[in-house]
């Protein structure tokens, strides 16, 4: 049985001469929607000068529209409050669903890459367009389960995150599988086994808090080391 040490390993073997690619697959999965940042953004400001509607992704403006205080503005916020609000629905769905293929990808790209049968690409994160539908429906469910035992308390909410972790590496394999299908047989592969992955998130620790002094940029570079650990330990678990 592997533990959290070999895991790192065969990451670090797979990424070898590897990284430049492995780092910018890291960085788009997150920007759109793989990881919890670099999203969309609406936001509306009212201030002493007046009103203004921007939005932002990935931290950076693309659109602003505002005015000032005058006998319009009434029109202007009732207006860009409607705005806001359909764009925002557009945009959150939009961007839901793209995460959720983007996710299912990443994780191809991810075995691809300490499998080593062939070399991963950057394409293979856009590869599950086609079951756009189930990719979503297991993101959503998987959301919706974690938040329902979170109600009961935090430890069960944690536990059934663990439970379903694998759903997207099952889902890259096996994309014909139903959500619930594909997250029924994590929960199966994953018993006995949750506290093995914690560990291997565990040991991480060190080097999360060397990124934090690196204001961030260090994640750059270990986002692809955890994920292609994950990788490692979804092969083993996956063949046990």
């Amino acid at each position: 049985m592997k533990y959290a040490a070999d895991f790192r390993r065969i990451a670090r073997e797979a990424l070898s001469g590897r990284w430049g690619i492995a780092v910018l697959a890291g960085l788009i999965a997150s920007l759109l929607g793989a990881a919890a940042s670099g999203g969309p953004e609406i936001k509306f400001n009212i201030s002493d000068n007046g009103a203004n509607l921007g939005v932002h992704f990935g931290g950076q403006q693309i659109y602003t529209s505002g005015q000032g205080w005058n006998p319009q503005l009434a029109g202007f916020i009732l207006g860009g409050a409607t705005v806001m609000i359909l764009v925002a629905l557009v945009l959150a769905v939009v961007y839901y669903v793209l995460g959720s293929v983007v996710e299912v990808g990443y994780a191809r790209f991810n075995l691809d890459l300490v499998e080593s049968v062939k070399e991963p690409e950057i394409g293979t994160l856009f590869g599950y367009f086609p079951h756009w539908k189930t990719t979503a429906a297991a993101k959503f469910l998987q959301g919706l389960y974690v938040l329902l035992w979170s109600l009961l308390l935090i430890i069960p909410g944690i536990i059934a995150g663990y439970s379903y972790a694998m759903t997207g590496y099952i889902l890259a394999e096996t994309p014909e599988l139903t959500a619930s299908e594909a997250i029924a047989r994590s929960k199966e592969m994953m018993a006995g086994n949750r506290f093995r992955l914690f560990c291997l998130h565990l040991s991480f620790i060190g080097w999360d808090i060397l990124c934090t002094l690196t204001l961030g940029i260090g994640n750059l570079w270990l986002q692809p080391y955890k994920k292609a650990a994950v990788a490692a330990f979804y092969r083993e678990v996956s063949r046990a």
